[in-house]
């Protein structure tokens, strides 16, 4: 097929009051609030949008009700600035907790079909690092629908925005912010994934909800759209990213594969056991055991395998035991966790062990942004808001993770600030007149158009996009896993400045244009190149072990010198600082001390 010349000319321009990039959790609710309002908006989702990753979220979403256990914001608060390593900022922890119980009744009458205890309320799980009474107690906060708690609120959303009638661009790929000659963001490139053809989407507001990027690591629990798409983009656009360091590894993926096994699963009382049949847990976290904080669990399945005590002929896993359960326990409480089992691993956990090892599942960094989800920059001692420019969901930092996320946290976070970001957009269209624009620079967007017709034919290379990918992920997974160190960061750097060479140089085998996977896999594995490098600069940087960012050369968390965000520009690997939050508006603020469970 012969080429297609791209041109500013050749390209069609629509126009929308918003555009919400990304259809999970996250953007399906921004979406719906704002058409709700009756604003003209897009939402443009690279897969059908109930395919988007919020379905694969399996434990639940945390709320302070009190159904199970008393229960209140202010210790929900205070568990995820724990659970935080002290790194979250806590105005923005706080105004989440506040929120959590409207926002699951909310859901709940959207249609999400919740499990329910005998009295007909809503069922709450225990999770890891939740507690009663600023952390005396187990407590019981995590809201479920069985161990399908992102498909229940995923398919109501989409079902909520069909009733209100938002435009959607299914199986679009959204390429890039574009920018005027004034440099304020006024619209983004997308590409019908189908046929190929490029689209212009004009507006002055526009909303990132692209999620994650787990595809970084070799073995991820996460989809593989999950590339960082988000991100990339504003990365070019020369905004920074937050936190970049903190990638949380669940102790509990299924060995050597990656798929997810729920923390419901030790929520229900499950146990993990090392080749000794022991239930190691108790030398790390004797208060709380299997329920401990996520990285404190990672650590310890990575510290069993390192010290000889794994399981199987390899040695290189633990064992995640449900057997003493009742069966109907697992098979009504857990029949997700009990299908990923049965099929990928060929054992029923009502009958046996599953195997089980940390992998990649969550980024606790992103886009940095203010509690209304406005992208923010620094400038001086102040933060300044990008205009137009809005952040929500995994891809974003506003930050309410820290430096490790408590399970059950990630749903939450995707609904309160989707709403948030949402409310602050539609009061904007409302008290905005129609503004007249400098002309759309869009010279740096078609040169990335450009950049990807060369074919292999035309440079004769060997190389491919696949197998760039594939090099990065195992750089990464061997630079910044579980454990790091100077020497192991700085080869992983080095190795991602060669991989940055080969993909300057790489073309395309398959030169068509319609439904041409390879070319989206070449723009995602750009996205996916440049997180890495944010990752390893500014994990080298941090000289310090706090949450997941575990040091071996600097295990002690240092308050004095590292209590304070990283911000990554693409721009020579800049790295500059921001102090955390630790004044919450209404409540009394959390001085960081010794993180025991």
């Amino acid at each position: 097929m012969a080429k297609r010349d791209i041109t500013p000319e050749t390209i069609v321009i629509e126009s929308y009051d918003a555009l919400v990039v990304g259809a999970g959790g996250a953007g399906m609710r921004a979406a719906m609030a704002l058409t709700e309002q009756g604003h003209n908006i897009a939402m443009i989702s690279k897969v059908f949008p109930t395919r988007s990753h919020t379905v694969a979220a399996q434990g639940g979403i945390n709320a302070a009700l009190g159904n199970v256990t008393p229960d209140r914001w202010q210790w929900h608060m205070y568990d995820t600035i724990k659970g935080s390593d002290y790194l979250g900022d806590q105005d923005a922890i706080e105004f989440m907790c506040q929120e959590a119980s409207e926002i699951v009744r909310e859901l709940e009458h959207f249609g999400v079909p919740f499990s329910r205890l005998e009295n007909g309320k809503i069922y709450q799980r225990a999770f890891g690092g939740q507690s009663q009474n600023f952390g005396e107690d187990q407590a019981y906060r995590t809201c479920a629908a069985a161990d399908r708690t992102g498909h229940a609120i995923l398919h109501s959303l989409y079902q909520q925005n069909l009733r209100v009638g938002t435009t959607i661009y299914e199986e679009y790929y959204a390429l890039d912010l574009i920018q005027n000659t004034d440099g304020e963001i006024c619209g983004m490139l997308v590409m019908n994934i189908h046929n190929g053809e490029f689209r212009i989407l004009k507006s002055n507001h526009i909303l990132l909800a692209t999620g994650g990027a787990g595809q970084l690591f070799r073995n991820n629990t996460n989809a593989s759209i999950n590339t960082g798409d988000g991100l990339g983009m504003v990365l070019r656009a020369g905004l920074p990213l937050q936190d970049m360091e903190f990638w949380q590894f669940h102790p509990t993926g299924v060995a050597s594969k990656g798929m997810l096994i729920s923390e419901a699963a030790r929520g229900e009382g499950g146990v993990l056991r090392n080749v000794q049949g022991e239930a190691f847990m108790a030398h790390y976290a004797p208060h709380v055991k299997d329920l401990a904080s996520r990285d404190v669990v990672a650590r310890a399945i990575s510290i069993e395998v390192q010290e000889g005590r794994g399981c199987g002929p390899n040695k290189d896993h633990v064992l995640l035991d449900l057997t003493h359960l009742p069966a109907e326990t697992i098979t009504q409480r857990l029949p997700g966790i009990r299908d990923i089992s049965m099929t990928f691993l060929g054992i029923d956990p009502v009958d046996a062990p599953m195997p089980v090892f940390p992998t990649c599942h969550y980024m606790m960094g992103g886009i940095p942004t203010n509690l209304s989800g406005q992208v923010i920059v620094p400038e001086g001692n102040q933060q300044q808001a990008v205009k137009g420019l809005f952040a929500i969901g995994e891809c974003a930092c506003v930050s309410v993770h820290g430096a490790n996320r408590l399970g059950g946290n990630s749903l939450l976070d995707i609904v309160v600030f989707g709403r948030k970001a949402a409310q602050t957009i539609s009061q904007q269209l409302k008290i905005e007149s129609e503004q007249t624009h400098s002309k759309m620079n869009l010279e740096p967007v078609i040169k990335r158009i450009q950049r990807w017709q060369r074919t292999a034919i035309e440079t004769d290379t060997s190389d491919s996009v696949d197998a760039i990918k594939r090099d990065m992920q195992i750089a990464m997974e061997k630079g910044c896993g579980v454990f790091r160190n100077e020497e192991s960061m700085h080869t992983a750097l080095k190795e991602l400045e060669a991989l940055q060479q080969r993909l300057n140089s790489v073309a395309l085998h398959d030169h068509s244009q319609i439904f041409n996977l390879e070319r989206l896999a070449a723009y995602e594995l750009e996205n996916l190149m440049a997180i890495g490098f944010a990752t390893v600069h500014s994990a080298l940087a941090r000289k310090e072990s706090r949450g997941a960012h575990s040091r071996v050369d600097h295990q002690e968390r240092d308050d004095e010198n590292w209590l304070k965000h990283t911000l990554y520009f693409s721009q020579e690997h800049k790295l500059v600082y921001k102090a955390v939050n630790l004044q919450p508006q209404n409540h009394s603020g959390f001085e960081p001390k010794k993180r025991v469970y």
